[in-house]
């Protein structure tokens, strides 16, 4: 009987949902990216990741062909270069004849009040790199994005002005993607976790100084969630199990978001 905290195995699960796709991913030096890159390569798909961290990157590269992946990677790559990004998208495309999925992971987060939330801190706003319909899938490719719950709901706890703005934007943008997209045959959805164990997390939100360390409490499923769990759900919405799903928020969250009160 399985518990809450109960680990997948992916060799387990594989059913090769990615078979023969060509998926860009961001943000692939760790975390969720990481795990991303994992998940869908096990599951048959190319990856090529990219990441502003060369050393984490290049590991995950390495972790995937050790499992008997197929994953390449262009890094460092700030996704603020525009140029550069679009010239990872172009090279992706050409090498492999075509782009199948697109997984926007990557992304900056800022912490402060309003009153000390600078125009810098708003500016820098995730976008995904320009959308590149596959040249081979007849019905088309898939773009997933991710948000946040920060981008459904305020907090009393976490001072997240930028943070929710951005990730609020994301979530409407992910409608007009959908919108826009579907007359190429292209579908769009969002990827919305809650609180994530990650090395990020752990360096700032769930710290021992956090007021949100203790926040497993208010989450109904009464745990933190990990990245492979949100992998998962975007392995999902990247197959053609998701066929007839565009346009949507999938939050990943535990529950957190559903229930009040409680800190988030």
């Amino acid at each position: 009987m399985s518990g809450p905290g109960r680990e997948h195995r992916s060799e387990d699960r594989a059913r090769n949902r990615l078979e023969g796709k060509v998926a860009l991913i961001t943000g692939t030096a760790g975390g969720q990216g990481r795990a991303a890159a994992l998940l869908f390569a096990a599951e048959g798909a190319i990856v090529v990741g990219t990441d502003v961290n060369a050393d984490g990157a290049a590991e995950t590269v390495e972790l995937v062909r050790a499992a008997g992946g197929r994953m390449g990677s262009t890094h460092p790559l700030d996704l603020a270069d525009e140029d550069g990004v679009q010239a990872w998208v172009d090279d992706a495309a050409a090498r492999h004849g075509g782009i199948d999925v697109l997984y926007n992971n990557a992304g900056a987060t800022r912490f402060s009040p309003v009153a000390e939330t600078s125009y810098a801190d708003c500016e820098r706003t995730p976008c995904p790199p320009p959308l590149a319909r596959s040249q081979r899938a007849p019905a088309g490719g898939q773009a997933l994005v991710v948000g946040s719950t920060a981008g459904i709901t305020g907090s009393l706890t976490n001072t997240r002005i930028a943070h929710t703005a951005t990730k609020g934007g994301v979530v409407a943008m992910t409608k007009q993607l959908a919108a826009e997209g579907a007359a190429h045959g292209i579908r769009a959805n969002c990827v919305s976790p809650g609180m994530i164990r990650t090395p990020a997390t752990e360096g700032d939100l769930l710290a021992p100084d956090s007021p949100m360390r203790t926040i497993a409490r208010a989450i109904p499923l009464g745990r933190i969630g990990n990245p492979e769990e949100v992998a998962r759900c975007a392995l999902f919405l990247a197959s053609d199990e998701a066929s007839y799903v565009t346009g949507a928020n999938l939050v990943v969250d535990g529950g957190w978001s559903a229930v009040l009160p409680g800190a988030c």
